[in-house]
């Protein structure tokens, strides 16, 4: 019986890998696909603050029932959960909408809207490797070796991707936004990567979406950023599609479907491992834009994103182990225990890694 339950056990165990995989797999390419979705937009006339607001305001749209059901179903929507959850954790959602979400993705498609996709997100891919920076400068949390060797190994990467050595034409005002966008990227880390946090990630996914694009239409509606609406047709390479199309794709594709999936992932494989397959959003992004804009990397360019890739995994692979676990199911808010002693509360904690991609897609 004992080894009846065993095998049974380690099937079920298989069986969540798996589906963990394909889940991260699914998560990475959906993210993947935000640029070169969002670049015939931009080329279109379309503003960056225009598409941002109106992506994530779709995506936490989408994600507003799984939000809900999180939070303990219907009945739980009370006034009392609202101001418990604004009193609890505004601070979060706020910082996680602000950095995560609306400077992390504005900064990212303004980026795009001066250089190619791939650079852009492999710049904004840094932003792991300057946490652990931050950590050591600000925190005197001394990186591990092979986070030594990845912060190195980013750097060199760099270099490559910006082809400061080669003769690619790379956009000083692009790198600057793409800079701005792994700054954004960074804050998102520190912040989600708290501990003892009772909110569920669906919830924190939501609520940060929401919050952006409130906030990024209201500085539209004083005239702040600009939001202009541009032709109501996006020209992709070889192909025309209806705006109305990329901007509904942008958001339940590449915002509510990368974020639920990547939630999964990160459930069933752990913070850790779910990262390291989100770096195929990298792979797919180059992919996504070669076969939608026409844009290839330079051979120089190619290396130097191999090399980030490779010093983001050095540096995942340096991480202190304490959030490898797979993260558990939603728990309601109200159905939680109080105090830093709540374990429950650890294993639905959003880590740097809950929607397992860097937030800028």
């Amino acid at each position: 019986m004992t080894s009846v339950t065993h095998d049974r056990t380690q099937s079920e165990a298989a069986a969540r890998r798996r589906a963990g995989l394909i889940l991260a797999l699914v998560s990475a390419t959906s993210f993947g696909l935000s640029g070169a979705l969002g670049t015939p937009l931009m080329a279109a006339g379309w503003s960056a603050g225009a598409v941002v607001a109106i992506r994530i305001g779709i995506g936490g749209l989408a994600l507003l029932p799984f939000a809900i059901r999180d939070l303990g179903g219907i009945s739980a929507l009370r006034w009392s959960t609202a101001t418990t959850l604004v009193r609890d954790h505004g601070r979060t959602i706020a910082l996680y909408g602000f950095l995560g979400m609306a400077v992390a993705q504005f900064c990212y498609f303004s980026a795009i809207e001066h250089m190619d996709v791939g650079p852009a997100l492999l710049i904004e891919y840094t932003a792991p490797v300057v946490v652990v920076a931050w950590m050591w400068a600000i925190h005197r949390q001394r990186p591990s070796r092979w986070a030594l060797a990845g912060i190195a190994v980013s750097g060199v990467g760099l270099i490559g991707v910006l082809d400061l050595v080669g003769g690619a034409s790379v956009s000083p005002i692009g790198a600057l936004w793409a800079g701005g966008a792994m700054l954004g990227a960074a804050g998102y880390f520190i912040i989600s990567a708290k501990e003892n946090d009772s909110l569920p990630p669906s919830v924190l996914a939501a609520s940060g979406m929401v919050f952006a694009a409130t906030l990024l239409g209201l500085l539209g509606l004083v005239h702040a950023l600009p939001m202009t609406i541009g032709d109501s047709t996006a020209h992709f390479a070889g192909f025309d599609a209806p705006a109305w199309t990329v901007l509904a794709a942008l958001g339940l594709v590449t915002a509510a479907t990368a974020y639920l999936t990547g939630i999964g992932a990160a459930r069933r494989l752990g913070a850790r491992l779910a990262s390291m397959f989100a770096l195929v959003e990298v792979l797919a992004a180059v992919v996504w834009a070669a076969l939608l804009l026409d844009q290839v990397p330079a051979a120089l360019q190619i290396v130097g994103g191999v090399l980030i890739v490779v010093g983001v995994i050095a540096a995942k692979v340096g991480e202190p182990s304490t959030s490898t676990s797979p993260v558990g199911e939603p728990l309601p808010l109200g159905h939680l225990p109080e105090g830093p002693e709540n374990d429950a509360a650890d294993r639905i904690a959003p880590d740097n890694d809950a929607a397992t991609s860097a937030p800028e897609a």
